[in-house]
């Protein structure tokens, strides 16, 4: 009657199968035991976790299983992230979370959506997924609670310098609009009553002070990227966990600056189990999409698939490597092979730089293996500006506010 999962060995295990469609009102859930049965599916009020364990057990009364049947659940990446995964795995219940682009779908028609259907594909993926297809999907490498905490600061100055970008362009977008320019720092309030327009009439009133609010915004998110930054610069200088060891490690490297290594140490280094350089390429969407099929053979381009966040970064670091490690093995490959090419040859060579200098990295972070020919330096140096007997630039001490930002970036690192 029921379609039965086979364990390693002679007995047969008889398993409940659950899918989760996530809404932010309601879950919608659904409940099968084979391939060959009719799913059940229920609504549940959104994070009603007693309701959805109590679902689970009907469901298990309903299909004649056990109570201590075991339980294979799946939903896809997303808004909820990961804490319901982890949840669900301290109840018992081997769940997975999977990338929601990776799922297959039918392009030779409109295709119908709702939550049941897609609760529907779930649950006959799941079980196909449980008998040994393991290539139906990509299962979404679930981060510890600490190391998903870690991810938090570096991601906060990212979005900060963003913020920091845009207040920028609009204040000097509404001096342009007066045909005025000005330079953004913390001196702009003292010389905006000294700028003049054309007809040497002051800024209109109501728009200077638009932009002293906007200044405002300004100063605000500055000191928190200031402080953010000291607060990593200390963790470099004094932090001796083994996170902070491989930013260390990377800022030996001429060329990767503070911000970089923080990025690529949380987001990739730090807590995933890279096995091999294509799994590290695939993570970044730098792995090629070759195209054969009979006598027609050319090549899309990049994937595309992985992380954004390491794809530019990594590329922004393939144009300062040529700028900073130019006796370096990789620098040399790509002078040769794309430097006396066309404009756009040399971008394609880019990212090809940029998934060398990937695996590069991550072979020097978990094997010690310097880049051939490439120049290491002191990373307190580097970090704080000075040598290690003075006090560090940008480092205040306990109770005491920086007056000196620590300056990184993407591209620099000398």
């Amino acid at each position: 009657m029921t379609t039965a999962h086979t364990t390693q060995g002679s007995t047969e295990t008889r398993v409940l199968y659950m899918a989760l469609d996530l809404g932010w009102n309601d879950w919608t859930v659904g409940f099968t035991v084979g391939l060959g049965q009719a799913p059940r599916q229920v609504a549940v009020r959104a994070r009603d976790l007693p309701g959805l364990l109590a679902q689970i057990a009907q469901a298990k009364r309903r299909f004649g299983l056990p109570v201590e049947a075991p339980v294979y659940s799946v939903y896809e990446a997303g808004r909820d992230g990961f804490w319901l995964h982890r949840f669900l795995q301290a109840h018992g219940v081997q769940n997975v979370v999977v990338d929601a682009a990776s799922i297959a779908v039918n392009r030779r028609y409109r295709r119908s959506k709702t939550d049941k259907l897609d609760v529907q594909k779930l649950l006959t993926m799941l079980v196909r997924f449980a008998l040994g297809e393991t290539r139906l999907w990509k299962v979404v490498r679930v981060p510890s609670t600490e190391d998903e905490g870690r991810r938090q600061p570096h991601r906060a100055l990212l979005a900060l310098k963003e913020e920091r970008t845009q207040h920028i362009n609009r204040m000097k977008g509404l001096l342009a609009g007066l045909g005025l320019e000005a330079v953004i720092d913390p001196t702009f309030p003292e010389r905006l009553p000294a700028c003049r327009q054309w007809d040497g009439q002051p800024v209109p009133a109501l728009l200077h002070e638009r932009l002293l609010r906007e200044f405002a915004r300004w100063s605000l998110v500055q000191r928190q990227i200031q402080d953010l930054e000291n607060a990593e610069a200390r963790m470099v200088r004094d932090d001796q966990q083994r996170h902070v060891e491989q930013v260390r490690t990377l800022l030996r490297v001429r060329g990767i600056g503070a911000q970089s290594a923080w990025l690529l140490v949380h987001e990739v280094f730090g807590w995933r189990e890279i096995h091999n350089r294509r799994a590290l390429a695939a993570l970044a969407g730098l792995t090629p999409t070759p195209y054969h099929s009979g006598q027609s053979q050319r090549e899309q381009g990049i994937s595309q698939a992985g992380s954004k966040r390491l794809r530019w970064l990594m590329v922004a670091l393939a144009w300062g490597w040529l700028h900073w490690q130019p006796e370096s093995a990789l620098s040399r490959w790509y002078q040769a092979r794309f430097g006396h090419g066309s404009a756009r040859l040399r971008k394609l060579g880019i990212v090809a730089l940029a998934r060398k200098l990937l695996i590069a990295l991550w072979r020097l972070v978990a094997q010690g293996e310097v880049p051939p020919g490439a120049v290491v330096a002191d990373w307190y140096r580097k970090v704080t500006g000075r040598c290690a007997k003075r006090r560090p630039v940008g480092i205040p001490v306990a109770g005491e506010r920086a007056t000196q930002p620590h300056r990184t970036s993407y591209q620099s690192g000398r």
